[in-house]
């Protein structure tokens, strides 16, 4: 027993604040669960501009325009729903992460405040399984960024034996390149949340111009922007406003997980003010940006080889066949770097960090953000994701149609924070389990939360089921179209209306951003008695 109990002591997180939760509970309270330290708080605006245009550069947004294309926009008609689609997450992401940017709490913790300490944990753990899934996924097509550049230095790479058997699913070389992009991903996820700020600004830099060489490239081997360009709609009426809505809800969907989790980096932010302003412009500014480059290099692309090609990994692993020359091959390496570093980016920014922010409020005990990060590196490589991608070509509908279990958390938080308790916290109840607390609703459970949740999947569930290939009707599927609003509108409303049938503890009459604890103000004055305390001893030592 001695033993079992020095290897439990030997995993446990480290809890180095002085104080403990009010309850005594470690499993509701770790260092990576509390307010974010004064001196970690260093997101200032430019750094979440950096961010956006760090997370907006990546495969799958440089792909998003191309099923739009395809089913009959213009360019400038899907070119337009990214904006329009962008444009309007932007506010959810700002609304979202304002709790965060004023308590300096992340998302595990902002969501007990509307569905109680432990009614929480379900809702973290969608997210988290969300991120790990994601982590693989963006892994594997980080792999086919690693072939890439390994076929431009050593051309014989192509040609390695397979020594893997079919069912497997993948290959030697595939399987070899995924590895290497799996093993220079995990140093990435050591840095503290305060610091990886400076990987972001990195990025920022080296890859939009890839992006832009890329493209000049193209249209100098086309001697043109291609037809795509050129190229009228075919859609009008009202089919062509219903696929504007199924664009707006592609890029709605593609963000949806960032929107929910926007109090994470919300929490390292300088001021209240510093992710305001700098992510209004930077979010619809960065994606729009980012998607016309890949519209008018896939225009290019059909000019040079007769069809478009609108994955930039397929079309640069074109440009190494026919024996290419040396230029054509170091300017391959430049840019399919420049894309591996874009995939370790956004997975560290959208999987891996809040990953590790929902593993650590699930098992506080012996999770913290870093080591939440490596499970989910290691989850993202257990779960075969190269399996999960090609064994149904539904895969990105099954993801996409997640939207609709976040969405109704999205709405029930929104409302919590704006219109329900209007800005009062009580930061310090956060942490505690005690009857009579502000998040102990009914034994650390909210009902209300959980009645509207279930509402705003509700409204859905018809055109979720569509979805996935179930004959379902035209109304369904137009709603789910609109899953996002439909879902967050109908459990705000829910509840919203529950919540002044039922006014939970701490509800508010005026909108006041305050922590009625004075929790920091508690914190900061223990840190000055323990500092003073220490001064004293030194003095009396030094006596």
């Amino acid at each position: 027993m001695d033993f079992a109990r020095k290897v439990v002591k030997a995993l446990e997180v480290p809890y180095t604040q002085e104080e403990s939760s009010s309850g005594g509970l470690q499993f509701v309270s770790s260092d990576d669960l509390l307010p974010v330290p004064v001196e970690e708080r260093t997101w200032t605006a430019l750094s979440y501009v950096a961010f956006w245009g760090s997370t907006s550069i990546n495969v799958s947004t440089w792909m998003i325009t191309s099923s739009m294309i395809v089913n009959g926009m213009s360019w400038w008609q899907a070119w337009l729903v990214i904006w329009i689609g962008y444009g309007l997450m932007t506010p959810f992401i700002i609304l979202s992460g304002r709790p965060g940017a004023v308590f300096h709490i992340t998302f595990p913790v902002v969501n007990r405040a509307s569905f109680g300490i432990f009614g929480s944990l379900w809702c973290v753990f969608n997210r988290a399984a969300m991120a790990c899934i994601w982590y693989g996924v963006q892994s594997s097509i980080g792999g086919t960024c690693v072939l890439v550049l390994l076929r431009a230095i050593w051309p014989s790479v192509n040609d390695i034996p397979n020594s893997m058997p079919a069912s497997s699913g993948t290959n030697t070389r595939d399987f070899m390149c995924f590895i290497i992009f799996w093993i220079i991903s995990l140093p990435l996820i050591w840095p503290p949340v305060h610091t990886i700020r400076h990987f972001f600004t990195f990025k920022t830099i080296v890859t939009p111009i890839a992006c832009l060489v890329f493209m000049i490239w193209c249209i100098v081997k086309a001697k043109g922007v291609g037809p795509i360009i050129h190229q009228p709609g075919t859609l009008h009426g009202s089919e062509l406003a219903w696929s504007m809505i199924v664009g707006i809800s592609v890029c709605i969907s593609n963000m949806i997980t960032l929107t929910t989790n926007a109090p994470d980096f919300g929490s390292r932010a300088t001021s209240p003010s510093a992710p305001i302003i700098s992510q209004a412009w930077s979010i619809p500014f960065s994606y729009g940006a980012i998607c016309l480059l890949g519209v008018i290099v896939s225009s290019s692309s059909q000019t040079i080889y007769g069809y478009a090609i609108w994955s930039p990994v397929d079309l640069l692993a074109m440009f190494l066949d026919d024996d290419p020359s040396g230029a054509t091959r170091f300017g391959v390496v430049f840019i399919a770097a420049s894309f591996i570093i874009a995939q370790m980016g956004t997975n560290i920014s959208a999987n891996s960090v809040s990953a590790g922010c929902d593993l650590t409020a699930l098992f506080p005990r012996f999770i913290n953000i870093r080591r939440g990060g490596y499970i989910s590196a290691i989850v993202g490589l257990v779960m075969c994701p190269w399996n999960l991608v090609s064994s149904s070509n539904r895969f990105t509908s099954y993801m996409s149609a997640y939207s609709v279990f976040l969405s109704a958390i999205a709405g029930v938080m929104a409302t919590e924070y704006w219109f329900v308790r209007k800005g009062h916290y009580n930061v310090a109840d956060l942490y505690v389990t005690r009857k009579g607390s502000w998040y102990w609703y009914n034994y650390g459970f909210n009902p209300r939360a959980y009645a509207a949740y279930i509402a705003g999947i509700l409204i859905n569930i018809v055109g979720f089921v569509g979805d996935i290939g179930i004959p379902v009707p035209a109304a369904a599927t137009h709603i789910f179209d609109l899953n996002f609003f439909t879902g967050f509108g109908v459990s705000s409303i829910v509840y919203y209306v529950l919540s002044r049938m039922f006014p939970p503890l701490g509800a508010a009459d005026k909108f006041e951003e305050i922590d009625v604890s004075g929790y920091e103000e508690r914190m900061t004055s223990s840190d000055k008695d323990t500092n003073s305390k220490d001064d004293t001893t030194e003095k009396d030592l030094s006596v």
